[in-house]
């Protein structure tokens, strides 16, 4: 019985060891393990060359936003040249005009400045003209009609050499002094001939005459002026003439005024009132 069991326990081992020896899983999870290690490094690789892939796009972005860049700023380049080109043309016509007076002389406000300078300035100011408000407007034309007020309302009285009030009388240039001295940012000068050479009063064509206007005469040939009245629209002018004349009205287009008148200036704008 004895040997029975044990023969049956050998067959049991011999056939547990033959089922062993034959077990294919061995090599099978070799080869797991060989295909895993290869799919992690296929991984890696792939993973390594994707950066390089995306910095390559965005470089090539870059460079076409840098292009895009560079024509936009061209474009605005020429834009910017063609009104510069306009202008050059506008200014060396003015350029031209302003030769042929070269040899001009020079008064007042204009002394020290050269033509070219002059013509210039004028067409600057044509082409940006000055904006005023209404209530600075208004400012100015009460400035204006409050001279005019003054001026009349010395009519009939007295010359009077060197006289600047109406207590006593006026010269001529004595009269405008009494007129615009507290109406105006600037000292207004005494006599006619310093008047007429005022940097602050511009210089005045006869066709372009407004109320206000100084007009100038040069009645015994001394210096540029020495006759000045106010002009005060339709051909007109107030004036204190001289000894034994009282202040009065008197018009341009009379032989005598015409034979004498040398030019205009204004001594009010609305840059100048107070």
């Amino acid at each position: 019985m004895r040997l029975l069991i044990t023969l049956l326990m050998l067959a049991l081992a011999q056939l547990f060891f033959n089922m062993a020896h034959a077990s294919p899983h061995a090599p099978i999870n070799a080869n797991h393990h060989k295909a895993d290690t290869t799919t992690a490094a296929r991984e890696d690789e792939r993973r390594k060359r994707r950066p390089i892939k995306a910095n390559a796009t965005k470089k090539v972005k870059e460079s076409a936003t840098k292009k895009s860049r560079l024509v936009s700023v061209q474009k605005s380049r020429l834009k910017k040249k063609a009104p510069q080109k306009t202008a050059a043309v506008a200014t060396s016509k003015y350029k031209k005009k302003s030769a042929l007076n070269a040899g001009k002389k020079r008064y007042g406000r204009h002394r020290g400045k050269s033509v070219e300078t002059d013509e210039a300035l004028s067409f600057e100011a044509a082409s940006a003209p000055l904006k005023q408000s209404k209530a600075h407007r208004a400012r100015y034309q009460k400035a204006r009609e409050t001279a005019m007020t003054k001026l009349m309302g010395q009519l009939g009285k007295p010359y009077q050499w060197g006289g600047t009030s109406p207590k006593t009388g006026f010269d001529c240039s004595g009269l405008v002094w009494y007129a615009y001295k507290d109406l105006v940012k600037f000292k207004i000068p005494r006599t006619a001939n310093e008047m007429y050479h005022l940097r602050d009063a511009a210089s005045i064509k006869r066709g372009e005459l407004e109320k206000g206007d100084l007009v100038f005469f040069r009645i015994n040939g001394r210096g540029a002026a020495d006759h000045v009245g106010v002009y005060l629209g339709d051909g007109k002018f107030i004036q204190s003439p001289r000894t034994g004349k009282d202040i009065q009205v008197s018009a341009l287009s009379e032989d005598y005024w015409q034979r004498h008148y040398i030019g205009a200036r204004r001594m009010m704008t609305p840059k100048t009132i107070r």
